[in-house]
């Protein structure tokens, strides 16, 4: 009984945890707005780092750019942690889009350069993703859809070569009488 109010409280805290995190994504997404809107303004201190234009007209454009990729990035890697369906590798594809993008962002020589080149890196995540998630497809579409467990199909032929085999013995002996 007191494992079960253990794992129970665990799960209440795991889950608020989450809602918490997933609610706080809107506040963190329009926190830009409360960042200094003046074209003056050439680096802005925030709890230690610094923000700078980073080829931007203003900071504060540069982090609604950084917010609208980081929010996304962020609820998709929650999304990711916590799926239980077969097709969660699926997810990897945006979230390696969306952190790219950021990346691009924040280390880019220039705002001009942003969402040009990230199609070419993704080619490279999505040819090890996609075969990966078509196969596990695959694996539950012929179990769970067309009920061929490849498993039962195995012990099936070792038993049906087995008969074969001693099907064989019986006939040599036979023949020998």
């Amino acid at each position: 009984m007191n494992n079960d109010k253990a794992r129970i409280r665990k799960k209440l805290l795991i889950e608020g945890s989450l809602a918490l995190l997933i609610s706080l994504s809107v506040l963190i997404f329009y926190s830009y707005k409360y960042i200094p809107n003046s074209s003056e303004l050439e680096t802005w201190n925030f709890f230690g780092i610094n923000f700078t234009k980073n080829g931007y007209n203003k900071i504060y454009i540069a982090i609604y750019y950084y917010l609208g990729k980081f929010v996304p990035l962020y609820l998709l890697v929650i999304w990711f942690i916590t799926c239980k369906n077969w097709w969660y590798h699926a997810i990897l594809i945006p979230i390696a889009m969306y952190a790219f993008q950021l990346f691009i962002g924040l280390y880019g020589s220039s705002s001009s350069k942003v969402d040009e080149n990230e199609l070419l890196y993704l080619l490279g995540v999505c040819m090890v993703i996609i075969p990966i998630v078509y196969f596990i497809r695959v694996k539950l579409f012929d179990k769970h859809v067309h009920g061929i467990d490849l498993d039962a199909i195995d012990a099936e032929l070792k038993e049906y070569k087995e008969r074969e085999r001693l099907q064989k013995e019986q006939d040599l002996k036979g023949k020998k009488l």
